[in-house]
């Protein structure tokens, strides 16, 4: 009876180690992998505050907690699954949705330079939050959810193909890379709507501190206070470099990747970085900051063309929409 209570110990203990070492390679996978999405996941930072400038203050952190549910609830509900299906049987799918999913990024981000140039305010998110009232607010919630779900989709595609490319010998299985992106899902959506809670609520802090006794804090309160405009100001410009960014980039390795196999533009960069790598001073931050660079400027010609052909084809429909109102009154 010891002999087998020994032997059960012994099982249940290897049983231990194994639970210990897969939750150690699910940690160490998502980390790698939502490292490769960092460029999206800084825009869903970027974007999210915008929805709650505008309404009461006291509102504000239970918006947030509304929308990082909704998020948490699009990722593990209906992303996850659809993605873990397509990474198992139809992996070149997976490449393909994320090249639609990087011009989409293209496409946003060269909408708003190009916007900024010609002088029109970014109405898109800014508009809806600076109303007042329940119904207001429930259509900020819905809006920042589908913003939240096109871009936390690409995360879990970026996160995905991350996994199938570090699980190119087929060791890990479908079970160990569900949990590991959800993981990736649980980690993604806490660490972006925590930064997105601490950014919209820093200037309420930045008053607490500007109403204390001691100086020192007060300046420290209206240096918070002055500050919040030119954060999330900068936050926009860098979620606009980090879509440029991410999208070409994933364009540009998309083109390299399977289905498509053609190198007519991922040749050129990669030699250009491998060049630039050579450097003996600092040879993989230039090797990286050349690829970098490269992604935006193809990312922002993808966004460019994709925003001149939607306006041509929206000012055609417009024309043709006057045309008929025309007609009809003759």
């Amino acid at each position: 009876m010891a002999g087998g209570l020994v032997g059960l110990l012994d099982d249940v203990a290897a049983l231990a180690k194994l639970a210990a070492a897969s939750v150690d390679d699910v940690g160490v996978a998502a980390a790698k992998a939502s490292a490769k999405a960092a460029g999206v996941v800084i825009d869903d930072a970027a974007v999210t505050p915008a929805y709650v400038q505008g309404l009461a203050a006291e509102r504000e952190l239970p918006i947030i907690k509304r929308i990082a549910t909704g998020s948490l609830k699009s990722k593990l509900i209906f992303i996850l699954p659809v993605v873990l299906l397509l990474s198992t049987y139809a992996p070149d799918v997976i490449n393909i949705i994320l090249m639609f999913g990087g011009a989409f990024l293209c496409y946003e981000g060269a909408h708003k330079i190009i916007h900024y140039l010609q002088g029109h305010e970014d109405k898109d998110h800014g508009a809806p939050a600076a109303m007042q009232g329940p119904e207001a607010e429930e259509k900020t919630i819905q809006g920042a959810i589908r913003t939240d779900f096109i871009l936390s989709a690409e995360i879990m595609v970026i996160s995905s193909k991350a996994l199938l490319e570090d699980n190119s010998a087929g060791e890990t299985g479908i079970v160990q890379q569900g949990f590991t992106l959800a993981a990736i899902a649980i980690l993604i959506t806490v660490v972006v709507y925590g930064a997105v809670a601490l950014i919209v609520k820093m200037d309420d802090i930045g008053l607490a501190m500007a109403q204390r006794d001691d100086e020192a804090s007060q300046k420290t309160g209206a240096a918070l206070v002055a500050a919040m405009p030119i954060v999330l100001k900068w936050l926009t410009i860098i979620g606009t470099a980090a879509m440029l960014w991410v999208g070409g980039h994933i364009i540009l390795a998309g083109t390299h990747g399977s289905p498509i196999n053609w190198d007519g533009i991922y040749g050129p960069v990669h030699d250009f970085e491998g060049w630039l790598a050579g450097s003996p001073f600092l040879g993989g931050l230039f090797g990286w900051l050349g690829n970098t660079v490269a992604s935006a400027i193809l990312g922002f010609i993808v966004g460019a063309i994709i925003y001149f052909a939607i306006t041509a084809i929206k000012g055609k429909d417009d024309a043709h929409g006057a045309h008929g109102e025309e007609a009809h009154a003759h």
